[in-house]
């Protein structure tokens, strides 16, 4: 199955959400800290609890131990600046699909540290800035899930 990784993630609400998305499609979730929130805060319970014991989720300190601990996964940095659309490349069973925080995206610094191949983007109207973070992580992992079949699913 496919990897979801929140680097730095600041809002509960969205990481709670993005938590029971993860329970539904059969991601492991990655959080990458800092977080901008404790995993115990009542926003993120209330989006997210009742389907935490459903979900894998891995915290890692920062960015290099995350790196460290996915040796050989292919990583698809999902950023308003990628350089094609999601639904253009072809997913792959243990990929990872790497998003940034809501008020910043992902740092320049590893978007060009990941194959301009590998940076995806959600089409959008013109002028449109980007999605609400659980969103975007919905639409990326359908696509990731459809494309290999809905493996798990009923």
């Amino acid at each position: 199955m496919f990897h979801i990784a929140l680097y730095e993630p600041e809002i509960a609400p969205n990481t709670g959400n993005i938590i029971r998305l993860c329970a539904n499609n059969g991601a492991h979730l990655h959080l990458i800290e800092p977080l901008g929130f404790d995993l115990e805060e009542k926003k993120l319970r209330r989006a997210g609890l009742d389907y935490a014991d459903l979900t894998r989720v891995t915290r890692h300190k920062d960015y290099a131990s995350f790196l460290a601990a996915m040796p050989g996964k292919r990583i698809m940095a999902c950023t308003t600046k990628g350089s094609r659309p999601h639904t253009q490349i072809a997913f792959q069973d243990e990929d990872i699909m790497l998003f940034g925080p809501e008020t910043r995206g992902l740092p320049m610094d590893i978007i060009n540290a990941t194959p301009l191949e590998q940076r995806l983007r959600i089409p959008m109207t013109a002028n449109s800035r980007s999605l609400n973070l659980s969103n975007s992580v919905a639409i990326i992992s359908y696509e990731a899930w459809r494309q290999l079949g809905f493996v798990g699913a009923e």
